[in-house]
């Protein structure tokens, strides 16, 4: 799952959560205006809702631009693209014959079920969350901050499960070295959240954002595909520097806010379950990561091994190794080193006894994503009324068009990217269904100012991550200002915007400024992926 689908998940529940209490309390400036962002966007639809909604407008803009005679030519295939009314009989019988197969080949769709087969395996195994808990169970106190924001990078592969995991775990290991709860709390959150969609390991994100950037591409080229590896050595790149970052910020500022605030008594042992030893490891746990890090080598080794020859089939055409089945078919290698790590991690702890644990695994965790499922049949409906009409590419014809008469280049138009989705972010909360939006019109009107997909997408997920930790409409905002308040009962939302704030803002221009290093190096995005 994204950041994605947090608005899509039930809100945990948390009794000691008062976020209705601090609410009241008056605010002014900057939190005020949070505060009503808060309320305009909890006045919006679930985002199934909102895409019907958008369906329906789509319509009837398709009708009235149609009845115009909107059109413009496509310089990528030399052919003029009119707007197709949807409003009609044809369009009609698009949307109802068509909706089978326009869910069924969503491109992200089959990616992210086959990862999440994986996926679910490591996860339901106990394997993911060891692998967090042994991350910062015996780090040095002056190497906590750092090991803690990095593990939260790379806990991105647990999708939403790395909240749940480490914003506790973050409490607790950095009380057990002295220092306070609720920083650690922060910048276990904050790290998470606002670094969302960067990681040194390849996540269910990629698969999904790399789907979605595929299909808005090939509005402009049939034959164009996106990997979910298209934005790898990108994401690595930024989860050490937002790691950096965080650390940097945390220890010469979030350190002295919290010291400076007034004290409260210690909380009681009740209060702030789990135990202390939540972070201690079973010897069982650790026989198993030492057990799954070995299977996982021998893996990557046949893998390798496999390779070498110039002949082998998991070359791609002409010995390439970029074009190789490894990489075209990342999903299906994903989902096998989950699986096959998950399997031997539960059959040394004794959470997977038998072969039939296995598929029982699997489907404990594809039953987590039924609110995307749904969620995704609602998006490829309205992508595929989009594309049908040509609304989206006449708007993307005519944006770059405009684009180029005005004499906009690549680093302005990038900025005009991160400002329109990180204002849309605060509102709409899922990430996919947020790409799902925009790409269909961003993506072909860059890629008519010669700036490729790849490119796009990897300006989106700055976008789409930095101010996840600033919005109170994330569920897991709320999950957090809880566990905040069994260490420090008098916080509100207003105590952690205070912390989380600055972080997010000095990630986003962080972020942003290795982008524009990255991009003006011409660094490859990612495998065979050139920046421009």
């Amino acid at each position: 799952m994204t950041s994605a689908e947090r608005q899509t998940e039930p809100q945990p529940a948390d009794p000691e959560a008062q976020p209705e209490k601090a609410a009241a309390t008056p605010v002014s400036g900057l939190l005020a205006l949070l505060v009503r962002i808060e309320r305009a966007g909890n006045k919006l639809p679930h985002p199934f809702w909102l895409f019907g909604i958008l369906s329906v407008v789509l319509a009837l803009a398709s009708w009235a631009l149609s009845a115009a005679g909107a059109s413009a030519l496509n310089p990528a295939s030399g052919k003029t693209v009119t707007v197709l009314n949807l409003v009609s009989g044809d369009g009609l019988r698009m949307m109802i014959g068509d909706a089978v197969t326009n869910y069924a080949t969503f491109p992200p769709l089959g990616t992210i079920l086959v990862v999440m087969l994986g996926v679910a395996v490591a996860d339901r195994s106990g394997l993911l969350p060891a692998m967090l808990r042994a991350a910062v169970a015996r780090v040095p106190a002056r190497w906590l901050t750092f090991t803690l924001a990095f593990t939260a990078m790379v806990a991105h592969v647990a999708g939403d499960a790395a909240y749940v995991v480490l914003v506790p775990l973050g409490a607790l290991a950095f009380r057990a070295v002295g220092r306070s709860p609720v920083l650690g709390a922060v910048v276990a959150f904050v790290s998470v959240s606002a670094g969302y969609d960067a990681s040194p390991l390849v996540t269910p994100t990629d698969a999904i954002l790399a789907g979605l950037t595929t299909a808005a591409a090939q509005t402009v080229d049939p034959d164009y595909v996106v990997s979910p590896l298209s934005n790898y050595f990108f994401s690595i790149g930024s989860s050490v520097i937002l790691a950096v970052v965080v650390t940097v910020l945390t220890e010469k500022v979030l350190a002295r806010r919290v010291e400076a605030m007034p004290e409260e008594p210690e909380p009681t042992p009740e209060s702030i379950a789990p135990a202390a030893d939540t972070l201690t490891l079973t010897p069982e746990e650790r026989r198993g990561l030492r057990h799954a890090g070995r299977a996982l080598l021998a893996y990557a080794a046949v893998l390798v091994a496999a390779m070498i020859p110039t002949t082998s089939p998991l070359r791609g055409d002409g010995g390439s190794i970029v074009q190789s089945p490894l990489l075209t078919g990342i999903a299906v290698v994903l989902a096998v080193a989950f699986l096959l790590v998950g399997a031997v991690y539960g059959r040394a702890v004794g959470t997977v006894r038998t072969g039939r644990d296995i598929p029982d695994l699997m489907a404990q965790g594809l039953r987590e994503m039924a609110p995307i499922l749904v969620l995704f049949f609602a998006i490829s409906q309205f992508l595929a009324y989009f594309k049908w009409t040509g609304v989206g590419e006449v708007m993307a014809i005519r944006g770059a068009d405009l684009l180029k008469s005005a004499g906009v280049t690549g680093p302005v138009a990038f900025l005009g990217i991160l400002l329109v989705c990180t204002v849309i972010n605060l509102l709409v909360t899922s990430g996919s269904a947020q790409w799902a939006l925009v790409g269909p019109v961003f993506v072909p009107m860059f890629m008519l100012l010669d700036i490729p997909p790849e490119v796009t997408q990897a300006v989106y997920r700055i976008a789409d991550s930095c101010t996840n930790a600033a919005t109170p409409m994330s569920a897991y905002f709320v999950m957090t200002l809880g566990i905040v308040q069994r260490y420090r009962r008098s916080a509100g939302i207003g105590t952690l915007m205070s912390l989380t704030l600055p972080l997010c803002l000095t990630m986003l221009a962080a972020w942003t400024l290795l982008f524009y290093a990255w991009w003006a190096l011409g660094i490859p995005l990612g495998p065979g992926v050139a920046v421009r």
